[in-house]
């Protein structure tokens, strides 16, 4: 028995290493940093933010962030082609990447310490002496049209849901438009275009250097001397009006051929996790609709219960899950948030029901909160699980960045100190206090709009279709409540849209 509990351990260490203590290690400078050393890690993780984002898109060449960005990162620098550098990271099994989202930029790397000097020369050469070739902007570009023209708008209904969503909640707003930018937006886009962003956006003020693992304190300072190099300039602070005011329920309908609806809907929430409520919020969502588990009482009522689909779920703030995971990705804060509901493609037949109960469902939580036992099992659930949030140290890295755009201790820290805390009354104030379900935005992708948007506005009763199978009678018997649960559409503001028109301008 103790030599199998043995390998176990052995087994369970390989897969997580363990992260050691940290402790502080540098020297002034004026370049900001967020520092995470970690000597027994074998890696060094780099993570350089910039204040950047769509936000400071021009108008009419939306996208220069996104593209400068990919550009930089997907490029080669003065002394290497984007060739040759795969060719080099390649036998360090290093790792390049970068985000651009709303209001930040990071650049992302990781690798082994045996190559760090190797691996740093061309990190470094990237952001410092990008090489700005032709081809690399050119790829890029195009690949980045190609995704909003065929991907976006052809491939993945779920996320062109929520895109659409994101652009409806934020109509003339500088959040209002996708990441990536619009079709001529990037087409308008030339080299020196990114040539003369990168010059405006790349400051020793405007960067904050990210770096994790077993550095050396000379490293560090090489880092610090490298990068401070930059030329020195302050980015002005784009100014965030309050979104617009919902009236009802404000409903678009994205038509396209597709084998399932897929709804997106949600609404702006005055509140972000530098605010007091955010952790009972927390707990909150996590009864709700935690991403991607099985225990959210959307998920139970909508998939287990019914079958509609394949997932169910719902967010207090800016969600995207980094990569094949089922975690949040770091460094995408923003100062204004939005509370969203994400309903996975439902069978056509099923969409009227399916957007009916979903509103019902947050109803229901607003008006009857949490019990006791169910508070307690969120609360327990995310003081365990937001132990995975930080598993590894690049992710660790990301989190203590996003404390300090939010002026917040250790994120973790600071979910385990104060969902300790609460109280279920402190919850279900939390609830009423920034959800509601009357003034809502929806955004449906589906064939056939013309018929649901004649049903929406007739309140059509709407019965749920279930395969040949034995459904429970209190299960049938609350269908026939959902089916004809009035929905309050704003019939002037009601609108179609074809998808091949979206992100166009």
């Amino acid at each position: 028995m103790k030599r199998s509990v043995l390998i176990y351990i052995v087994i369970f260490c390989s897969l997580f290493p363990i992260i050691a203590p940290t402790t502080s290690l540098g020297q002034d400078s004026n370049v900001a940093t967020t520092l995470i050393h970690s000597p027994q890690s074998p890696f060094v993780c780099f993570r350089i933010l910039l204040h950047m984002g769509s936000i400071n898109d021009p108008v009419s060449k939306e996208g220069l962030c996104a593209l400068t960005a990919k550009t930089i990162a997907r490029g080669g620098t003065q002394s290497l082609t984007h060739e040759q550098i795969i060719q080099k990271l390649y036998p360090m099994a290093a790792t390049i990447g970068v985000n651009a989202d709303k209001e930040v930029t990071v650049f992302i790397g990781e690798v082994h310490k045996d190559w760090l000097d190797e691996f740093y020369e061309i990190f470094a050469g990237l952001l410092l002496n990008p090489r700005f070739d032709s081809s690399d902007f050119e790829r890029e570009k195009n690949g980045l049209i190609n995704y909003l023209q065929n991907t976006l708008r052809g491939a993945d209904d779920e996320e062109l849901g929520k895109e659409v969503l994101n652009d409806f909640i934020y109509h003339d707003h500088p959040y209002g438009h996708c990441n990536k930018g619009t079709v001529s937006g990037l087409k308008s886009i030339t080299l020196g275009d990114v040539k003369n962003f990168y010059q405006k956006m790349f400051t020793s003020d405007n960067i904050n250097i990210g770096l994790a693992g077993s550095y050396t304190r000379q490293f560090l300072n090489r880092v610090k001397a490298d990068l401070g190099a930059l030329p020195a300039g302050k980015i002005a602070t784009v100014q965030l009006p309050n979104p617009e005011q919902i009236e009802d329920i404000e409903v678009i309908i994205v038509e396209k051929p597709c084998q399932g609806t897929a709804i997106s809907f949600g609404f702006p929430i005055d509140m972000t996790r530098s605010d007091k409520d955010y952790c009972a919020l927390l707990v909150a969502n996590s009864y709700f609709g935690e991403h991607r588990t099985m225990g959210g009482c959307l998920m139970r009522h909508m998939r287990i219960f019914r079958g509609l689909n394949y997932g169910d779920y719902s967010y207090i703030e800016n969600f995207i899950q980094d990569r094949w995971s089922r975690l949040p990705m770091p460094n995408i804060p923003r100062r204004q948030q939005f509370f969203s509901i994400w309903i996975r493609p439902v069978t056509h037949e099923n969409k009227h029901f399916a957007l009916r109960q979903a509103i019902r469902e947050l109803e229901l939580l607003v008006k009857n909160g949490l019990t006791e036992q169910e508070y307690e099992t969120s609360r327990q659930y995310v003081l365990n699980n937001s132990k995975l949030w930080t598993q590894t140290l690049n992710r660790r890295l990301g989190y203590k960045m996003d404390s300090e755009f939010y002026g917040i201790g250790d994120f973790v820290d600071k979910v385990k100190e104060e969902v300790s805390k609460l109280t279920v009354d402190d919850v279900n104030a939390a609830i009423k206090k920034y959800l509601q379900y009357k003034n809502i935005k929806v955004a449906i992708v589906t064939n056939n709009a013309k018929s649901l948007k004649e049903d929406l506005i007739t309140n059509k009763v709407s019965p749920i279709h279930y395969p040949k199978k034995e459904i429970p009678e209190d299960i049938l018997a609350e269908d026939k409540i959902i089916q004809r649960y009035p929905l309050k559409i704003n019939k002037e503001k009601l609108q179609i849209t074809p998808a091949k028109t979206l992100f166009e301008k």
